[in-house]
């Protein structure tokens, strides 16, 4: 158990007695690339965790010890920056934000490790963000509120690792609560909890163990197309300030503006937006059927309209659809590689396993991975 094995790590390296934290992973079931369209999204934390065990050290140093790397780092809390690549970045971002919203941090031991697969797009960035800066907090006293605690996080992303991500992932990270997702709204950060029971079925991801370069340019592009949709649709609605106040009708107006790639950019966002309201009321009724299909429309829409997937994704989610077992299935993530998202019934699970990775190797000549996956709870101590 990694817990475990971090207190007992901690032990051997410091010769005391740490606190213990933990910070989940996290899964988006519906609303993709919604969330810098000021959109919804439902995301969950997951039973795949970020581990820290910390204790205060009476100097002016941080000293930190990865599990996973099986490397050691120490930076002066009176003097650190990013150093860019490397998986301090992200505790020493954190740190600096909580220094800077005026906590006084002083000198701490740390180990950490996890079982968060490392770009498989479950997030294991700003968990440790997230584990990090509880463990800081719950340290010294600071009691930083939870949302104190997700807006830390992303600043640290934004200013130390330079990734200049959503809120999404910390907000599930901290906020997630057992056998529920998260209907998060991005343009208040208002919030809602909905039950995910999935009785004989699971969620199993399935990782296609690609990751093509044009993504991140593809992204920041995808970006720049939704903001001149807005451009275009203020001329007649001067009150839009995001593609989460256009309706369909309102994108049809301005069609003829727009050029037919940004129109359909547009296009799946507003229908991604109107179908996590839609899954949100699936998941009320306990209706899995209407949410899977929901899923399959989100990656249709990902694949053909958002220009967003790839070979491997757009075949993994093919391969479940004449699947009775399989009940929704779509990308998961910015796209061009990583995780499919399914539900599947629990028997089923080895068998549809096996069909893919021997179906799948000799398509692409590579084995994809699978990852069952449960929703947790958020951020928190485990040893009180």
């Amino acid at each position: 158990m990694i817990a475990v094995h971090i207190q007992q790590l901690f032990r051997e390296i410091f010769e005391k007695e740490p606190l213990l934290v933990y910070s989940p992973g996290r899964i988006n079931l519906i609303g993709e690339h919604t969330d810098y369209n000021n959109g919804f999204v439902m995301p969950a934390a997951i039973d795949k965790k970020m581990m820290v065990a910390i204790a205060a050290n009476d100097s002016d140093q941080a000293r930190i010890y990865s599990s996973d790397f099986k490397e050691e780092f120490a930076f002066d809390l009176k003097s650190f920056g990013p150093k860019k690549g490397h998986w301090s970045t992200y505790i020493m971002g954190i740190t600096a934000q909580i220094k800077q919203a005026g906590y006084p941090v002083r000198g701490f031991d740390m180990v950490f490790g996890g079982d968060i697969p490392v770009g498989a797009g479950l997030s294991s960035s700003a968990a440790l963000e997230c584990a990090s800066g509880f463990a800081i907090s719950a340290l010294f006293g600071f009691n930083i509120p939870p949302i104190s605690l997700v807006h830390y996080a992303q600043k640290a992303e934004h200013v130390f690792a330079g990734v200049q991500c959503g809120i999404m992932d910390q907000f599930a990270s901290v906020m997630g609560k057992k056998n529920h997702v998260i209907r998060l709204d991005c343009q208040n950060l208002s919030y809602e909890y909905f039950p995910l029971d999935l009785g004989e079925y699971q969620i199993l991801l399935i990782d296609t163990q690609v990751k093509h370069s044009l993504a991140d340019s593809a992204y920041n592009r995808r970006r720049n197309e939704c903001a001149e949709v807005v451009l275009i649709a203020q001329q007649n609605i001067p009150a839009v300030k995001s593609l989460r106040d256009l309706r369909l009708k309102d994108l049809e107006a301005v069609k003829p503006f727009l050029d037919e790639e940004v129109y359909r950019r547009g296009d799946y966002v507003i229908e991604e937006n109107n179908r996590v309201l839609e899954a949100s009321e699936a998941l009320q009724a306990n209706d899995l059927k209407k949410f899977g299909k929901l899923m399959y429309a989100s990656h249709d829409g990902l694949s053909k309209k958002y220009d967003v997937s790839c070979a491997e994704l757009d075949f993994l989610v093919d391969f479940t659809k004449p699947l009775d077992y399989v009940l929704g299935s779509r990308m998961m993530g910015g796209g061009f590689g990583g995780c499919t998202i399914n539900l599947v019934k629990t028997s089923q699970t080895e068998t549809l396993q096996t069909r893919i990775a021997e179906t799948y190797f000799r398509k692409f000549g590579t084995s994809p991975k699978f990852y069952a996956v449960k929703a947790e709870n958020g951020t928190g101590l485990l040893n009180p």
